[in-house]
């Protein structure tokens, strides 16, 4: 048996295909019920967080467990085979090992180092055990990752490369500035009370904010919640629940709302933050055209095309960001072939001429560029981008009255609450923008060391472990046979007396062992190596073990782990 693991994670899928694959806690449960009823699957354990969903199995077939783990994800998830296989990932054996390591480690994040992620594969590993899912290998797989996890944050300064989520957003949400700075004296709304909402609403308390309103569609958990806040040492801050019904007139009084809870819809619609502004300002909010604050309107120097030019471009000019030129380069990269061919013709024909104010090149220039492309397209097939789009200018936004953070997947907030003028929204995806560019710490190559060095050290200590059951039968068959000897010797001795049969017993124990002890020693260490498993074939075979016996042991080692409570 193997590990598999097969997910897609942010740095694989887009959010709005991890959002839609979000698996709810009742949907992990089934899948990890299902996982172990198939066929190539004896043991499970899924890992979904807001930005990553893993099926860990230990599986006896490779291309089988690919295809079952696949069809089982997109089942669960809801989300189509066909559209989910691009962005699903599949690490197999010491590469399933090395995936989970690096992620209890922080390594894979959104924010590298962040430590929330222990938490996390700490609960996938107690519903795996809850579910009775989790036997010895994925038990050992989880709780050395968490020991690998610990260990990274403690003998290193991992930590210093980055945050939690909770503290990334924050900081976004202040635009990079002094976070204490940034919410003193502002007035607090947490909607929902599980772990990732408890972790913001306790960074908003030491960060100095003035109030925390707790809502939660179970009112209790937002009182506890609540009175956690109030009796705390290390922040002063006045903290009161509310039901969920109240949250629409709690978002007129705040300044900054936090939401995550694990609810399949919108909590707060663009029109209901439309509203809370509305309220607060006295004045409509405004709307901004476009899909996102990035994506807004470039101050520009060039004149548009006009609509007779744009009429015969081959070029999908629909969806061209704005500030691209229909002439330049950044326009054709990635054309097939035969659409830059067309795109050639069009500008050699002077139909796409025109005067560009202040353009470094001139539309001949251009045109000149695009028959070259298009004598390379010809021969390679396909143009590859040559350049990064230039950066969009933001045409200028009112200073944000509410400050919305969205950590939930899927998404609690509209998308279209980032063309409302006056409020500032910080959600997944803007996360998973802003953390591609985040400087990564001269610490991260000591934990990829330590995560390379557990790696081994797993691995050695699963291949011993493969022998184990092989030894523990040969040990059995040997007391056996001593047993046997001394009934034997009992029948021809009678009149052996009680201490003597005791010496004479002890003796032949002793020597057993002494035979045994240097093989199934050897055994082991020759076992952990790598290309080790045939050693236990090997054992089998010289000493004509019984299959069912050495099978016994596996089955009576897992069950033991099985019902193993949780970590």
């Amino acid at each position: 048996m193997s590990i598999l693991v097969v997910g897609l994670s942010h740095r694989s899928a887009p959010v709005s295909v991890l959002e839609r694959a979000a698996l709810s806690a009742d949907a992990q449960i089934k899948l990890l019920q299902d996982t172990v009823a198939a066929e190539p699957a004896g043991e499970a354990a899924v890992l979904a967080t807001c930005n990553r969903i893993e099926l860990y199995a230990d599986v006896d077939k490779f291309h089988a467990g690919v295809a079952e783990l696949s069809t089982l994800l997109a089942q669960h998830s809801g989300v189509g085979l066909d559209e989910l296989t691009p962005y699903l990932y599949v690490h197999y054996e010491d590469r399933a090992v090395h995936h989970l390591f690096s992620v209890a480690c922080g390594l894979d994040s959104m924010v590298v180092g962040e430590g929330q992620i222990l938490g996390q594969i700490k609960d996938s590993l107690a519903r795996a055990q809850d579910m009775h899912s989790a036997g010895r290998l994925m038990n050992d797989l989880f709780q050395q990752a968490l020991r690998v996890g610990k260990r990274a944050h403690s003998e290193t300064g991992i930590d210093r490369a980055g945050q939690s989520l909770v503290t990334f957003g924050l900081e976004q949400l202040a635009r990079g500035g002094d976070v204490p700075s940034w919410a003193s004296g502002k007035k607090a709304l947490v909607i929902g009370a599980g772990s990732m909402s408890s972790l913001a609403a306790a960074t908003l308390a030491r960060a100095g904010v003035a109030e925390v309103v707790v809502a939660n569609r179970t009112f209790e958990r937002a009182e506890r919640l609540a009175e956690i806040l109030n009796l705390a040492d290390d922040c002063d801050v006045v903290a009161r629940a509310v039901p969920m019904e109240s949250v629409p007139a709690e978002l007129t009084r705040a300044d900054v709302a936090v939401s995550c809870t694990g609810a399949t819809g919108l909590v707060l619609t663009a029109d209901a933050v439309a509203s809370a502004v509305e309220d607060r300002t006295g004045a409509p909010a405004e709307r901004i055209a476009g899909q996102h604050p990035r994506m807004l309107p470039a101050a520009r120097t060039d004149v548009r095309q006009p609509a007779a030019v744009e009429e015969n471009c081959p070029l999908d000019l629909t969806a061209v960001q704005p500030g691209f030129s229909v002439m330049g380069e950044a326009a054709v990269a990635g054309m097939d072939a035969a659409t830059l061919e067309q795109h050639a013709a069009w500008a050699l024909s002077g139909t796409g001429t025109v005067r560009r104010e202040g353009a470094r090149r001139t539309p001949e220039a251009d045109a000149e560029l695009i028959t070259a492309l298009a004598a390379t397209a010809a021969t390679v097939g396909r143009i590859p981008e040559r350049r990064k789009p230039e950066p969009v200018a933001e045409a200028p936004r009112p200073e944000p009255s509410l400050f919305l953070l969205d950590l939930a997947m899927p998404r609690d907030i509209d998308a279209a609450v980032h063309r409302l003028a006056g409020v500032r929204l910080v959600d997944i995806e803007s996360l998973a923008e802003a953390s591609a560019d985040a400087p990564m710490a001269a610490d991260v190559d000591q934990v990829r060391r330590i995560v390379a060095d557990e790696v081994a050290a797993f691995g050695a200590a699963q291949r011993a472990a493969h022998i184990t059951p092989t030894v523990v039968a040969l040990r059995t068959m040997a007391a056996d046979v001593v047993a046997g000897e001394i009934a034997r010797l009992e029948g021809r001795l009678p009149g052996l007396d009680e201490k003597h049969r005791a010496e004479i017993t002890q003796t032949v124990k002793r020597v057993v062992d002494k035979l045994l002890h240097a093989p199934t020693v050897r055994v082991k260490q020759l076992a952990a190596e790598p290309g080790g498993a045939g050693y236990a074939d090997a054992l089998r075979t010289l000493f004509d073990l019984d299959q069912e016996t050495v099978a016994s042991v596996s089955r009576a080692e897992d069950s033991t782990e099985k019902n193993r409570g949780p970590a």
